[in-house]
C-alpha cells in the first residue's frame, strides 16, 4: 500500500478525508500540525506522497514544505487550502510543490493527482540520487538498487585489498628493476615514459624521480639525501593502481555508488596511497580531455537555447526521412566524416539534434517514454562516431601515438598510406552498426513511424528565421571549429572550447546558470578515468598488463596475423578501461619489436592496434564520445537517465565483438592480403 501523510488542523475534514483514502487501499497517517508533520516525514522514508494544508495556525504549509524539502527533495507534496488564490498557487509552485488543490475538491480527481504524484516521486529520487527503501531479506537488502549496492561496494573492497596488499608477481618485480639499455630487447620497451628513460635507469627509479616520490633524510653532516624507491615500494603502488583499476570497473559496471563517487574514489585512493604527489595527481585529472568534455557540455547548452541545433540538424539529417535512413545512410557518413573531423565535436552537434527528435517523435506518438527509441538514437550515434577512429591519423591521439612508435622504427606510414588501409573499414562498420542496432531495437521501439528530418524542419520552421543570437552563436561554432583544426597541436582541443565559452558569456548567450547546470558526475567520470590512466601508465601496471598478455600467447599467435588478431583483441578490451591513447601508449611498444623479431609487417601490428584502440564501447569512462552521450541523453520533462550504465554495458559488449569479428574477417584477412604491405 502507499503511504500518504495527510496534514490538516482541521479534524472534521481531516478525519473523513483520511478514512475515504483508508478505503481506497492507501496507508494514512494523519496529523493536524506542521511541526509533527516535519518529525513524521524525516523519520518514516516509506511516505510517498505528503498532502499539505496550506493555512495552519503556527506553522504554516509553506513553511513545513520548505523544511521537508531539506531531508526530503524527493517526496512529492500536494497543497490543500480553503483559502485559494492565484497569488498562494504561485507561492506554492516556487516551493516546489507538485499541485496546488482547492477544498473542497472532486476525490476521484484527488485521488487521480495522488497517483500522478506517486510516479513523479520516482523520477524525483533518480534526480536526486535517493536510494528506495529497501524491505525483505538481507540479500534484498545487500542487492540494493542503483546508486546503492551495500553488497556490492563491500565485495569491491575486498577485491581492493587482496590485490593490493597480496605479494608482487616476480615478473612485476622485473619489469620495474630491469635498467634500460636501449636495445630493442628492453623489457621496459612498452613503458610510457620509456623515451625518457635514461640509459642504466630502470622504472621504479625514474617513477620515483620524476614525481618527486623518493624519500630522503639528514646525511651526518644535515645534507639531505635523497634515495631511489625501491623496486618494491614501486611494486606496490602498480598493485594499488590495478586494484583502483578492478574495483572502480566493478562500481561503474554495476552502478553500486553514483558515478561521481566512483571517480573521487579513484582520486582519493591515488591521494592517499601516494601514487602522486597531490598536485600531479590533480593534473592528471585536470587533462585537456576533462576540459574539452566541460566545454562541450555547456556549448550545447548555448546551441540548444538559441535553437542553433535545429539549424545544424536541417544541414546534417538531409538523408534521414525515417528512422531506418538515419541508420542505414545518415550513421555510414557520419562515421567517415569522424575520420578526418574530430569526432567528439561532431557527436556534441549532433546529439542535442537526436534528443530533440526523440521529443518530439514520443509527443507526438502520445506515449510518456520510448526507452528503446532513445537507446537507438543515442547509441548508435556513439558508436558511429567511435568507429570512425581507424579512418585516418586526424581521427585522434590514439593515431598520433602509433605513428610515433612506428617512426621509432622508421617505418610509419604516410598519411594516404594509413587512410588506404584504414579507411574501408569505417563505412562497412557504420553499416554493421546499423544493422546491428536495426535488429536489436526496432521491435521495442514504440514510435516506428518517426521522420527524423522533417522533425527537425517542423522544429526549426516553429522557431521562425535565425536571430542575432543564433548568428553568433553560429559564428562562435565555426571559430572553435577552425581553432580545433588549425590550432589544437598548440592549445589542445580544451583551450579554444573554454575561449568560446567565455566569448558566449559576453555576448549574454551562455548565462552561468546554464554553464552550471551541466552534467559534473560525467566531468568526474572522465576526469577519473585520465587519472587512472595516468597511474597505470606511470607505475608500469598498463605495461605489467601488456607484458602480460603477450608473452601468454600461445606460439602460433606470435607472428603474422595470429599477433594481430591476439593484440586487437587485447586493446579492444583494456582501450575500455585506459584512454585509448594511454592504451596505445602501454601495447603498441611491446607489439611493434615483437612484430619486427617475429618477421611480421609493423605496419599490421601498429594498425591492428591503434583500430581496436577506438573501440571504447563499453563504459562511459571509454572516450568522451561516451561521456558526452551518456550526459545528454535524459527525459528532458523528468530528467531521468534514458541511456543507462547498464545499456553501455549491454550493447557496447556486442559493439565490441562484432567490431573486432569485422577488424579480423574484412580488414585483417580481407583486403589487407589484397593490398599487401
Amino acid at each position: 500500500m502507499a503511504k500518504i501523510l495527510l496534514v490538516d488542523d482541521d479534524d472534521r475534514f481531516r478525519s473523513p478525508l483520511a478514512q475515504r483514502l483508508r478505503m481506497r487501499g492507501y496507508d494514512i497517517i494523519d496529523v493536524d500540525n506542521g511541526e509533527e508533520a516535519i518529525r513524521v516525514a524525516r523519520n518514516d522514508l516509506e511516505i510517498e506522497v505528503i498532502v499539505l494544508d496550506l493555512k495552519m495556525p503556527g506553522m504554516g504549509g509553506a513553511e513545513t514544505l520548505r523544511e521537508i524539502r531539506v531531508f526530503r527533495p524527493a517526496v512529492q507534496v500536494i497543497m490543500l487550502t480553503g483559502h485559494g488564490s492565484v497569488k498562494s498557487a504561485m507561492d506554492t509552485a516556487r516551493l516546489d510543490a507538485f499541485a496546488y488543490l482547492g477544498k473542497p475538491c472532486d476525490f476521484d480527481e484527488f485521488v487521480q493527482t495522488i497517483e500522478e504524484a506517486r510516479e513523479a516521486k520516482i523520477h524525483a529520487m533518480t534526480r536526486h540520487e535517493v536510494a528506495p527503501v529497501v524491505k525483505g531479506s538481507a540479500w534484498k537488502w545487500l542487492l540494493g538498487c542503483p546508486n546503492h549496492r551495500p553488497g556490492v561496494v563491500m565485495l569491491g573492497f575486498l577485491i581492493f585489498l587482496a590485490i593490493a596488499f597480496s605479494p608482487s608477481p616476480q615478473r612485476l618485480l622485473e619489469l620495474l628493476s630491469q635498467p634500460k639499455t636501449g636495445e630493442a630487447t628492453d623489457v621496459s620497451h612498452g613503458y610510457a615514459h620509456y623515451s625518457e628513460l635514461q640509459v642504466g635507469q630502470n622504472i621504479s627509479q625514474y617513477y620515483g624521480r620524476k614525481y618527486d616520490l623518493t624519500p630522503t633524510e639528514i646525511g651526518p653532516s644535515g645534507e639531505r639525501v635523497q634515495h631511489d624507491l625501491t623496486t618494491e615500494q614501486a611494486a606496490f603502488r602498480a598493485r594499488v593502481m590495478l586494484a583502483i583499476l578492478v574495483t572502480a570497473a566493478l562500481f561503474w559496471a554495476t552502478g553500486a555508488i553514483p558515478i561521481g563517487v566512483t571517480a573521487l574514489f579513484v582520486g582519493s585512493s591515488m591521494y592517499f596511497f601516494g601514487i602522486l604527489r597531490p598536485d600531479d595527481v590533480a593534473k592528471a585529472f585536470a587533462k585537456d580531455a576533462v576540459i574539452f568534455i566541460f566545454g562541450v557540455l555547456a556549448i550545447s547548452q548555448a546551441i540548444t537555447k538559441t535553437g542553433l541545433d535545429r539549424r545544424i540538424g536541417l544541414l546534417l539529417l538531409g538523408s534521414a526521412r525515417s528512422l531506418t535512413r538515419l541508420l542505414f545512410l545518415f550513421l555510414p557518413l557520419f562515421a567517415v566524416a569522424c575520420s578526418f573531423v574530430s569526432e567528439h565535436a561532431l557527436i556534441a552537434i549532433t546529439m542535442p539534434l537526436l534528443m530533440v527528435i526523440y521529443t518530439a517523435s514520443v509527443r507526438t506518438a502520445g506515449v510518456k517514454q520510448d526507452k528503446a527509441l532513445a537507446v537507438m538514437l543515442a547509441l548508435s550515434l556513439c558508436y558511429a562516431g567511435n568507429l570512425g577512429g581507424p579512418g585516418s591519423p586526424a581521427a585522434g591521439g590514439r593515431n598520433a601515438v602509433m605513428l610515433g612508435i612506428l617512426s621509432d622504427y622508421n617505418v610509419a606510414p604516410s598519411f594516404a598510406e594509413w587512410v588506404m588501409y584504414g579507411l574501408p573499414f569505417v563505412p562497412v562498420m557504420a553499416l554493421v552498426t546499423a544493422l546491428y542496432f536495426f535488429l536489436a531495437l526496432r521491435r521495442k521501439v514504440l514510435v516506428k513511424d518517426t521522420n527524423p528530418f522533417a522533425i527537425i524542419k517542423r522544429s526549426s520552421e516553429k522557431i521562425g528565421p535565425m536571430n542575432s543570437k543564433e548568428f553568433q552563436t553560429a559564428a562562435v561554432m565555426i571559430a572553435l571549429i577552425v581553432m580545433w583544426i588549425m590550432l589544437s597541436d598548440r592549445f589542445g582541443m580544451g583551450g579554444p572550447v573554454i575561449l568560446c565559452i567565455v566569448v558566449l558569456n559576453v555576448l549574454r548567450i551562455l548565462r552561468w546558470k546554464d554553464i552550471s547546470a551541466i552534467s559534473w558526475d560525467v566531468v568526474f567520470l572522465y576526469a577519473s578515468a585520465a587519472a587512472l590512466g595516468k597511474g597505470l601508465a606511470v607505475t608500469g601496471a598498463a605495461l605489467f598488463l601488456a607484458d602480460g598478455f603477450v608473452t601468454a600467447l600461445p606460439e602460433f599467435m606470435q607472428s603474422g596475423e595470429g599477433l594481430a588478431i591476439a593484440i586487437s583483441a587485447f586493446t579492444g578490451v583494456v582501450t575500455n578501461f585506459m584512454s585509448d591513447g594511454a592504451t596505445v601508449s602501454a601495447i603498441g611498444p611491446i607489439a611493434v619489436p615483437m612484430a619486427t623479431l617475429s618477421g611480421t609487417h609493423p605496419w599490421m601490428i601498429g594498425l591492428a592496434t591503434a583500430f581496436a584502440s577506438s573501440f571504447a564501447h563499453i563504459l562511459v569512462i571509454g572516450t568522451p564520445n561516451n561521456a558526452i552521450v551518456y550526459a545528454l541523453a535524459k527525459d528532458p520533462k523528468t530528467g531521468e537517465q534514458l541511456v543507462t550504465l547498464g545499456d553501455f554495458m549491454k550493447h557496447g559488449t556486442a559493439m565490441l565483438l562484432l567490431s573486432l569479428l569485422v577488424l579480423w574477417v574484412w580488414v585483417i584477412l580481407g583486403y589487407w592480403q589484397l593490398i599487401g604491405f
